[in-house]
Formats: structure tokens, sequence, C-alpha cells
């Protein structure tokens, strides 16, 4: 009940956001239109969900006193992480002490640390690549060796690719080792050195879980990497019935663990005899899924927030197969810049877009996203696009 007196501005449901990107950008504006009060963090100024926020807090998620304060500040009814970055142990507590972290405390503190959560999926018997931990060069060199000819490194906490490469020497291992910890986050270091799988292709199975407990799917989006991170993805993938039903299975499997209430982005690696491994988690809407703004009658922006509202979740359709394709800077860019070329990409009219608003630009960093009805298209619209500092 809103009272009389109370600002406008601040009436309705108050959602925290913990990280302030072009996910969370996009998730703000559907919480927007349910009428919600939505607060954004991150670590600096400006991010692009502050945008479009009611408030916004510019500090550093790893810091539990500040986290704490700014959780006990604002009252949130939800709590809403959107990066890895975060100190966890501060949500388990606010969730023990009646905040509602979505999807769960659980999920978002197994799912920042790669080992928590590539250990849970073990025991709960989903197929995983062969891995082993390591904490000092040496020891990455000896359970590399265990495990095979080619591996993959990668820091135990990390976001969109950074820290991982894939090594095939011992020299190889050495230079891993440096761009691991250089790209880690946080303060564990600690590395996931696992089998190289050759697969076929991989895809994300974007999961739904409700308040209620059910579980439903969207239809698997395949994606591409480089470098660690998405650069283009299309949906549906073209999987064998068998594919979605053992992605389906392991999906429902790790997100009743997890428990809570919102959309799950579940990363598999899919061979070429159609056998499904689980690769990763995400508790949160998923890079790769910022096609479903052009594909589905519900993005999975719009699904995560009537999930963790509670609301009743629409019957989620494919109106139109589609793909996505980043915009990014170049490999040496820094500071301001400009956006040339998205009025030549729009003479293609199936061709759509989102500008994400960085407030300034970084090597490789996603600065936008092409939408378009096949990945042909996309590829085509995103080289028209140029992100180039000013300078």
């Amino acid at each position: 009940m809103v009272s009389i007196g109370t600002p406008l501005s601040e009436v309705g449901t108050r959602a925290l956001l913990c990280g302030s990107g072009e996910l969370g950008k996009e998730l703000t504006i559907s919480l927007k239109r349910m009428g919600c009060y939505v607060i954004t963090c991150d670590a600096y100024a400006n991010a692009p969900a502050m945008q479009v926020s009611d408030k916004s807090e510019v500090f550093n998620m790893l810091d539990k006193d500040k986290l704490k304060l700014i959780i006990e500040k604002h009252k949130p009814d939800f709590v809403v992480p959107e990066v890895e970055a975060i100190a966890t142990e501060v949500l388990l507590e606010a969730e023990n002490n009646g905040y509602n972290i979505i999807p769960s405390a659980k999920a978002v503190n197994l799912t920042m640390n790669r080992d928590r959560i590539r250990d849970r999926a073990k025991n709960l018997g989903l197929k995983t690549a062969d891995f082993a931990y390591a904490e000092t060069e040496e020891e990455l060199i000896l359970e590399a060796k265990k495990i095979g000819t080619k591996v993959a490194i990668k820091p135990v906490m990390s976001s969109s690719g950074k820290g991982q490469s894939y090594a095939l020497s011992e020299e190889d291992l050495k230079k891993a080792w440096k761009f691991a910890i250089d790209g880690m986050r946080g303060d564990r270091k600690r590395v996931i050195v696992e089998e190289f799988i050759d697969f076929e292709y991989e895809i994300t199975l974007l999961t739904v879980l409700e308040k209620s407990g059910d579980v439903t799917f969207c239809d698997p989006i395949g994606h591409f990497q480089e470098r660690g991170d998405y650069q283009y993805s299309w949906q549906p993938a073209k999987c064998s019935k068998e594919v979605i039903s053992d992605a389906q299975d392991a999906a429902r499997k790790m997100v009743m663990d997890l428990g809570g209430s919102g959309i799950f982005g579940v990363e598999f690696f899919v061979t070429k005899s159609d056998q499904v491994i689980f690769s990763e988690l995400s508790p949160r809407p998923h890079d790769t899924g910022m096609v479903t703004m052009y594909t589905q009658n519900y993005s999975q922006f719009d699904i995560h927030a009537r999930a963790l509202l509670g609301m009743p979740l629409p019957q989620i359709k494919l109106l139109q197969s589609g793909a996505s394709h980043v915009i990014l800077a170049k490999n040496n860019a820094t500071g301001d810049y400009v956006i040339e070329g998205v009025e030549d990409a729009l003479k293609d009219n199936s061709v759509d877009f989102r500008l994400f608003g960085k407030p300034f630009l970084k090597p490789y960093r996603r600065m936008g996203v092409v939408l378009a009805e096949n990945l042909e298209k996309a590829k085509i619209a995103a080289a028209k696009i140029i992100v180039k500092s000013k300078n």
C-alpha cells in the first residue's frame, strides 16, 4: 500500500541490482515496465543500467562492509546480482536475515566460483570435462599433464572470458597461469584446468525456475566465442531431440538444486556424437540470450523480471528465427569514443540494434549488439558499425 505523501518516483517493489552492465540495463527496463523502483550498483559511475534506473550507487561490490551497508540503506524487496564479482557471503547473510536474493544466495555463491559449481554439477551426476584445480604455476603444470595434451585454463573467479586460454605445452601453461591470474576477479588465486572438449557446437539453454518450482525452457541458443567471450549467437540452434532432452534434464537438475526463482543461462558443449557436456551456469540473464529480444514474444529480461516477482509466467513463443552479433571496441581502444555506421547497417530493414551506452572504451569491450533475422545479416550489419576512440 502506498501512503499519502509518498513520492511517486519511490512507489513500487524495490529491486537492488548488483551490477549495471548491458544485461542489467535491459533487466532494469523490464522491471520498470512492471512498476518497480530500481537501484543499480557498479564499480564505476554512469554504467549502462544506471542510465535508466531510479537511483545508483558506485562502489566495489567485493567490499563486504560497503555491500552490507548499501543493502541496509535501501532495504530492497529483491537483491538481483548481475555480475560475478560480489561478496557472496554478504548475500548469504542477507538471505538468512529475510532478504530475497535472486535467484537464491546459494545459486549466486556457487556460480561465482567455477570450482564450486563444477563440483556441484559432478555431484549431481552431470557429464563434465575432466578437470582439476591449481593454486600455483607448478601445480597447474602437474595437473595439466595428468589430464591430457591440450587443456583449457580459467580463473575460478572471472566473467566474460577474462583470463581464459588454452595450452599445449609447458611454456603455454606458464603463460596461461599469468594470463589467468591477471584476468581473475576477487582474491582467490586459483584456476581450473580442464580437458579440451572437441565439441561440434555450444548451446545456451535458458532455463526458468518459477517460485512454484515449475521449470520451463526457451529454445536452445547456439553461440560462438572468441577470447573466451561471446561474439555471436542464434536461436533456435539446430539440435537433435535427444540433445535437447539431455540438456533439459541436466539443466533441470542444476536449477532445482540451486533453488529460488528466475532465469538461468546453462551452457553445454555438444560433441559430434551428440553427447551433451555441462560447461557453465549463470544464475541470471545470459549475454548469448540477447538474441531473445528479436526472436521471442518475451525476452529473457522480461521472463527474469516476471519470475523474480513471482508473477505467472506467460507462454514463451519463438516468433521468428534470429541472430545477435556484438559490436566491439578495437583491440587498442581507450577513453572517449564515437560510433559510426549505424544508419548504413539499418539499410537492411530486418536489422535492429542496441547500443549499451558505456561511458568509455577499453580493448575488445562490448559496446552494443546487432539483431537480425539470420547470422549472415547480423555479421554484415555489425561489420558496418565502427566504434573508435575520439583521439
